[in-house]
């Protein structure tokens, strides 16, 4: 005889509800603001899917670069009222893997951004995307992981995206460019990758992406400034960590020939300890002084040659993308 499961309790119950509760919130308050994107192609190919969130009411979206593939896609995105509005791209940043759309339909309802810096392991977290063209599609999960790297790449150059969001919230193709949620309703994430069965991907939206977004928004591209090498994480020899005040660094792997770091004399093997005063321990460290206002601007980089600390001035030039 099968024994029956006892039934829940009235705290299991409660908590049950209060749970779907939180992502019904979510689903109702953010839905207006995610639209679904149907994607021209070229050829007799079938039109491309994929999803994005307003960000103002005249008509500015965001979604990924990787979505809308080239500059001048251009396509029609349906919104949670039915509206099937066109749209273009304003610009695209392959290196974050972000792009903004301009649709032709106004009075729409912008959602609010939220700050993935916030957010803890464990949290409850909610997407809503257009998975295989289900336009709408909400799921719930939690933040797996913080922190996490995934990189990227344009024509030219390489690039980590870092502090990416990974999540157990069920991602298929066409979720990428639609939101991930906090229990507030406020995005935290634009959905990017499906890295596995329960493993998605979202870039975070922090400090950072908000000045790629303006940018987009403003100018059509990302300008960042570019020093010309290729580099990996390294310790600092124990014998030099007293006096550079650092425990890891960058290893110089590969210097480009007639590049800002060729010019300011920077070899192989070198150790770039900080730039412009800011310790670089990680890769990522370094990419994020690669800001516009530093293209054309003398910076000091100290360095460790053969276990020497030395400091050379470097002028860094525009990355080509």
């Amino acid at each position: 005889m099968t024994q029956l499961a006892d039934p829940p309790s009235p705290e299991e119950t409660e908590a049950l509800d209060a749970y779907s509760r939180a992502v019904i919130a979510v689903a109702e308050r953010l839905a207006p603001s995610v639209a679904s994107l149907r994607i021209r192609t070229r050829g007799q190919l079938p039109a491309a899917s994929g999803s994005a969130v307003v960000l103002t009411p005249d008509g500015f979206l965001v979604t990924n670069a990787h979505v809308v593939g080239r500059s001048d896609t251009r396509g029609r995105a349906t919104f949670g009222d039915g509206r099937d509005e066109r749209f273009e791209v304003v610009g695209r940043d392959p290196l974050s893997d972000l792009a903004i759309l301009r649709s032709d339909g106004g009075d729409l309802t912008p959602a609010e951004l939220g700050d993935a810096e916030q957010l803890r392991v464990g949290q409850l977290v909610v997407a809503i995307g257009n998975p295989n063209g289900l336009g709408g599609s909400v799921t719930a999960g939690v933040v797996s992981a913080l922190g996490r790297s995934l990189p990227a790449r344009s024509r030219r150059a390489g690039r980590i995206i870092d502090n990416v969001i990974q999540t157990d919230a069920a991602l298929n193709p066409g979720n990428s460019g639609g939101a991930l949620a906090d229990s507030r309703g406020r995005v935290v994430g634009i959905n990017t990758a499906v890295a596995g069965v329960g493993l998605g991907l979202a870039v975070p939206i922090n400090e950072a992406t908000q000045r790629v977004i303006a940018g987009l928004m403003s100018d059509g591209r990302v300008r960042r400034a570019y020093l010309g090498i290729a580099g990996g994480p390294r310790p600092v020899p124990p014998q030099a960590r007293q006096a550079t005040g650092s425990i890891t660094c960058v290893e110089v792997v590969e210097v480009v020939e007639g590049g800002p770091a060729d010019r300011a004399g920077i070899r192989p093997e070198d150790l770039i300890l900080s730039v412009g005063g800011t310790l670089t321990e990680r890769v990522e460290d370094l990419q994020r002084l690669m800001v516009a206002d530093l293209i054309g601007t003398p910076v000091e980089v100290r360095v460790l040659r053969a276990g020497r600390p030395m400091e050379l001035e470097l002028e860094p030039d525009e990355l080509a993308v």
